[in-house]
């Protein structure tokens, strides 16, 4: 639950809280690096980042550019095309076959898995 405030505070963008080797506290949006914030502690660097935040989308507007979407809010439609060495396909296609399921429900399950 906590997560989710976290991603709703950040506008859907989620935060990838670490302590850095300097024992200091750096807190990003994962899917924009660029805006990152120290603290020393980790309360200290989400509160800077939320001010970090709030300068980057002030700088987008100002310079009428469209704030970016989190991947949590765009669509999705669970289609995608990944090109693949022959041989994958092939051993990909027998695995199928022999588990009696499509090559698309294999593939699905395994990324599934890995994610």
């Amino acid at each position: 639950m906590a997560r989710r405030k976290e991603r709703d505070r950040f506008d859907g963008f989620a935060v990838e809280l670490f302590l850095d080797e300097d024992n200091d506290w750096l807190a990003h949006l994962v899917e924009l690096p660029g805006i990152s914030a120290f603290g020393p502690t980790p309360e200290k660097a989400l509160k800077e980042l939320d001010v970090a935040w709030a300068a980057a989308k002030e700088s987008y507007t100002a310079r009428g550019i469209e704030i970016p979407a989190a991947p949590a809010r765009r669509l999705y439609q669970g289609v995608f095309q990944v090109r693949i060495d022959r041989r994958v396909h092939r051993a990909l296609a027998i695995e199928a076959e022999r588990a009696g399921v499509s090559l698309n429900a294999l593939v699905a399950e395994k990324l599934a898995r890995s994610v």
